[in-house]
C-alpha cells in the first residue's frame, strides 16, 4: 500500500538533494546584485493553536464469547518539542483514537500504542484492518468491490488484553503543525521518534497511566519507530514491557550496490510464493517446512555460490541455478542470466510470465495483468490497489456515525511534504555506534542496546511469508545481530502467517496472530 513505500522516499531524497544542487550551481552564475535595496521578508504568521477536544462514545463488543463494554475517545493531544517546555508552547497537534476497557484498573490494564509507517502514513491501516474493535471487509486478494462497504465487529481485536492507542504520525491524519510548528520539525527518522516520544508521555500523563504495562505495536517502518522508540522512552523512563513488530524493516543500510545479502534474505520468501501458485514440483504439503527447506539452502550453497563471485565454476553455476529453480519455481536460464542474483522486482515480473500476469510487491498474492509480457519489471503494484477506497470510505463513515467525531479538515493519508523531506539520518542511542550520526537508520542496535538495560522486555515478530516489501529472513537476520544474550534472545519470538505486508488481509491469518498475541501478551505483562 502507499503508506509502506520504503524505496520511494530514498528515490525522493535523491531527487530533492539533486535539485537542491542545481540550485546551488544556478545561484553561482547570477549576475551582480543592483543597488535596490530588496522589500523585507515579513515575518512568517503563527499557526492556529486548537484546543484539546474529544469524541467520547460508548460501546460494547464480544470477543471469545464474553460481552466487553468499552469506551471509545477519538481526539487530538497538543506536544512541545521538548519534555521541559510549557504547554503553551507546543509545535504539534496529534490525532488519536483510543479504546478503553470499561472497570478495569489502569495500574494492571496494558495499554498499547499502534501506529503505521510510510514514513508519513496515517493509522487507518492498523485500526480499521487488525486488532480495533472494527474492522472493513474487502475482497482480498481479489481488489474489493465498490461501494458501499462493510465495517463489521471484529472478533479477533485485542481489546480483551489491553486499551488501544491507534496515534496518526504528526504532519498525517488529522495531525498537523500548530504555533511554530512546521512540517519540517516531524519529517525525519530522529524528528519523529522525538514527536512520538512526547506524545506518549503526555497521554500516559493525561490519562493518569504511568504504572500500567505498556506496550508498542508498529507495521512496516512502524518497526522502524518502535526499535527507536524503545530508547528514547527508555530515556524518558517509560519502561515498556512488551514490542510487536508487523512486517519489520530495522536497517536501512542492507541494500547497498555490490553486498549480496538482500539476495540471501529475499530468496526464501520467493520459496514460499513459488509454493503458493504451485510452481513446485512435487509440492509438499507443509509450507513451513518448505520454507525452512529454502533458508538451509540459502544459508549454505547459495551463500558460498554468491560468495565464490565470478571465480564460481560454470559448472557450479548451472548445478546451483538448478537447485534455485527447484525452490523458488522459475527457469535455470533465467536464474543464470540474472548471474544467481534475483531482485524482488525480477522475481514478481517473471515467475507468472507465461500468463503475463504479475504480482503484488507488498503481497504477492494479489496478481494481476501486466501490459506485456516483455520486459523485468513489473508495470505497477495489484496489492498497492485494491483495498484503498474501502480503508479510506470505511474509516471516514466509522469516525462520523460510530465515534461521532467531525473535523472540518482534510484526513490526509499520506502526510504532504513528509516523505519528500525526510531526513534520514540517525544518531545511534546507545550499542554499536553509541552517539554517531547514521546516514540511514540502523535501528536494530537501538532495540539491542534498550533488551541489555531493561532484561524484561518482549518482542514479538509477525511476519507475512508473501511478503516482497520487508522479508521475513531479513528481520530474522537483524533480530540475531543485536548483540544480546543468548538469554535476552528468548525474549524474542516469532510468527509467519500466510499473508503479505499487512497480515490482516488475509482473516485465517488474523485470527493465527491473534491467537499468538494472546500468548505474548500474557507473557510479556
Amino acid at each position: 500500500m502507499p503508506r509502506f513505500r520504503i524505496l520511494l522516499p530514498l528515490l525522493a531524497a535523491c531527487l530533492a538533494y539533486a535539485t537542491c544542487s542545481a540550485i546551488a550551481a544556478i545561484s553561482q552564475e547570477r549576475p551582480a546584485a543592483s543597488d535596490a535595496k530588496p522589500e523585507a521578508a515579513a515575518p512568517a504568521k503563527d499557526l492556529p493553536i486548537p484546543p484539546e477536544t474529544s469524541s467520547v462514545t460508548a460501546h460494547q463488543i464480544a470477543v471469545a464469547g464474553q460481552t466487553l463494554h468499552y469506551t471509545a475517545t477519538a481526539g487530538n493531544l497538543l506536544i512541545s518539542k521538548a519534555e521541559h517546555d510549557e504547554l503553551e508552547k507546543p509545535y504539534h497537534s496529534v490525532f488519536y483514537v483510543a479504546y478503553t476497557l470499561d472497570g478495569a484498573d489502569p495500574k494492571t490494564r496494558p495499554v498499547t500504542f499502534l501506529y503505521n509507517g510510510g514514513p508519513g502514513s496515517a493509522t487507518i491501516w492498523l485500526q480499521m484492518g487488525s486488532v480495533g474493535p472494527m474492522r472493513v471487509v474487502t475482497d482480498s486478494p481479489q481488489a474489493t468491490h465498490n461501494a458501499p462497504y462493510q465495517v463489521i465487529p471484529n472478533e479477533y481485536t485485542l481489546l480483551n488484553k489491553s486499551d488501544l492507542v491507534f496515534i496518526d504520525a504528526p504532519g498525517t491524519g488529522f495531525s498537523h503543525p500548530v504555533g511554530k510548528g512546521t512540517i519540517k520539525d516531524v519529517a525525519g527518522v530522529d524528528e519523529d521518534l522525538t514527536a512520538f516520544t512526547q506524545f506518549i508521555v503526555r497521554y500516559l500523563t493525561v490519562n493518569q497511566r504511568w504504572n500500567s504495562p505498556k506496550f508498542l505495536f508498529g507495521e512496516s517502518y512502524g518497526t522502524t519507530r518502535s526499535a527507536g522508540l524503545s530508547a528514547t522512552l527508555n530515556s524518558a523512563g517509560v519502561q515498556l514491557n512488551g514490542i510487536v513488530l508487523l512486517s519489520s524493516i530495522l536497517n536501512y543500510n542492507a541494500h547497498a550496490p555490490g553486498l549480496d545479502n538482500e539476495y540471501l534474505t529475499d530468496f526464501p520468501s520467493f520459496a514460499a510464493i513459488a509454493w503458493y501458485y504451485d510452481k513446485i514440483p512435487n509440492k509438499p504439503a507443509d509450507i513451513l517446512a518448505f520454507v525452512q527447506q529454502a533458508r538451509e539452502f540459502a544459508r549454505g550453497p547459495y551463500a558460498q555460490a554468491l560468495w565464490a563471485g565470478n571465480a564460481l565454476s560454470p559448472a557450479d553455476t548451472d548445478k546451483v541455478a538448478q537447485q534455485m529453480s527447484a525452490l523458488i519455481g522459475v527457469s535455470p536460464t533465467f536464474i543464470k542470466e540474472c548471474n544467481l542474483r534475483i531482485s524482488a522486482s525480477r522475481f514478481r515480473k517473471e515467475l507468472l510470465r507465461d500468463r503475463n500476469d504479475i504480482l503484488g510487491r507488498y503481497d504477492a498474492r494479489f496478481e494481476g495483468p501486466d501490459a506485456e509480457a516483455a520486459g523485468d519489471v513489473p508495470g505497477y503494484d495489484p496489492s498497492d490497489t485494491g483495498i484503498s477506497g474501502a480503508y479510506v470510505a470505511a474509516f471516514h463513515s466509522y469516525l462520523e456515525t460510530d465515534l461521532k467525531y467531525t473535523n472540518n479538515e482534510t484526513y490526509n493519508l499520506q502526510g504532504p511534504g513528509l516523505n519528500q523531506n525526510w531526513d534520514w539520518k540517525h544518531r545511534a542511542a546507545g550499542g554499536f555506534g553509541f552517539g554517531r550520526q547514521q546516514a540511514m537508520p540502523y535501528v536494530a542496535g537501538d532495540l539491542g542496546d534498550t533488551m541489555r538495560k531493561n532484561p524484561h522486555l518482549m518482542v514479538f515478530s509477525a511476519n507475512g511469508l508473501f511478503d516482497l516489501a520487508t522479508p521475513f529472513t531479513a528481520t530474522e537476520w537483524e533480530l540475531a545481530h543485536m548483540g544480546i544474550s543468548a538469554k535476552q534472545s528468548a525474549n524474542i519470538h516469532f510468527g509467519y502467517y500466510p499473508a503479505g505486508h499487512m497480515v490482516y488481509l488475509n482473516v485465517a491469518a488474523l485470527k493465527s496472530l491473534r491467537k499468538d498475541l494472546d500468548g505474548f501478551y500474557n507473557e510479556a505483562k
